[in-house]
């Protein structure tokens, strides 16, 4: 399964299982360790580790096994990580304060200035 439709398997999930603020980012050519980052904001423990369980179950369902979950224990971040793709589910606060969005959008700007296509 290429990283382009396991993103979109990974966004239906979070959306099916009403995840807020969805967004992906394309980190191809930031990162070597993924392709796609997607993050969603739950509204509470039990529904971030919902919506983590519902991107598990629909990437077993398409025949691919997780590489790793981290943080399930807890519920305010949760990482599952499906290869090329790293789905971050966090509770609104945490995600305020980790600002993940604001990281990566840093690392583009910096990636379009020094190839000179700002």
């Amino acid at each position: 399964m290429d990283s382009k439709t396991l993103q979109a398997l990974a966004v239906t999930a979070l959306e099916d299982g009403k995840g807020n603020d969805i967004k992906v980012i394309d980190v191809r050519g930031l990162t070597s360790i993924a392709d796609y980052m997607v993050l969603a904001s739950g509204t509470s423990d039990r529904h971030c580790k919902a919506l983590a369980n519902r991107v598990v179950e629909a990437s077993k369902e398409s025949g691919l096994r997780p590489l790793g979950v981290e943080g399930a224990e807890g519920g305010e971040w949760i990482l599952v990580d499906l290869y090329d793709v790293l789905v971050h589910v966090m509770q609104p606060r945490v995600r305020d304060f980790y600002n993940l969005e604001k990281l990566w959008d840093v690392a583009a700007e910096r990636r379009e200035k020094a190839s000179g296509t700002d």
